[in-house]
C-alpha cells in the first residue's frame, strides 16, 4: 500500500524561512531511515504558496489564481510517499517525523494513495489495465534515467 505523509505549512514556511540546521539534519536522518527500511518512494519540500498557483473551475471554465494563499494551515510544505504493508505502519512512520519547534497544532496528514493494483482485475477492461501498466513502467524508466520530464 502506498501512503502520502503530508507536512502542513506554517507561517515560517510560507514566509520562505529555511529550517534550522538541526531540523535539516533530523529530516535527513528520518529520510535515511525510511530509505534504509525500503519504504521511501519520494520525499520533497515545497516552495511557499507565493510561488504557486491554484486552478479554479466555474461553469466549465478554468481560471488561474496566483499565490500566496491566505490560510497557511490549509497548505502543505512537503510530503513523503511511502510504500508499506498497512495504514498502521504508515502512521507509525508519520509519528517519527521530526517536529520543528513551535509547530504545535500544525500536524501531518496521512493519506492512502490509490493505485491501479487496488482495482479488482474484473472491474477494469484489459486494454485499460495494460495502458495503465505501460504508463507506470515508462514513468519508472524515465525516473531511473533522470528524465527531465519525469
Amino acid at each position: 500500500m502506498k501512503f502520502m505523509i503530508v507536512g502542513k505549512a506554517s507561517p515560517e514556511t510560507e514566509a520562505g524561512e529555511l529550517p534550522s540546521q538541526e531540523l535539516v539534519d533530523n529530516m535527513h536522518a528520518y529520510n535515511e531511515s525510511l530509505a534504509k527500511a525500503g519504504v521511501l518512494l519520494a520525499a520533497e519540500g515545497l516552495y511557499p504558496s507565493s510561488q504557486g498557483a491554484q486552478i479554479a473551475y466555474s461553469g466549465g471554465k478554468a481560471s488561474v489564481i496566483d499565490g500566496p494563499f491566505a490560510e497557511a494551515k490549509e497548505l502543505i510544505a512537503g510530503f513523503w510517499l511511502i510504500q508499506v504493508k498497512s495504514r498502521e505502519e504508515a502512521i507509525e512512520w508519520a509519528l517519527r517525523v521530526p517536529v520543528p519547534p513551535g509547530h504545535d497544532g500544525i500536524g501531518l496528514d496521512v493519506w492512502r494513495v490509490f493505485d491501479a493494483s487496488d482495482v479488482p482485475d474484473d472491474s477494469m477492461p484489459a486494454e485499460e489495465r495494460e495502458r495503465e501498466e505501460a504508463l507506470r513502467e515508462r514513468l519508472g524508466a524515465d525516473q531511473s534515467q533522470g528524465h527531465p520530464d519525469a
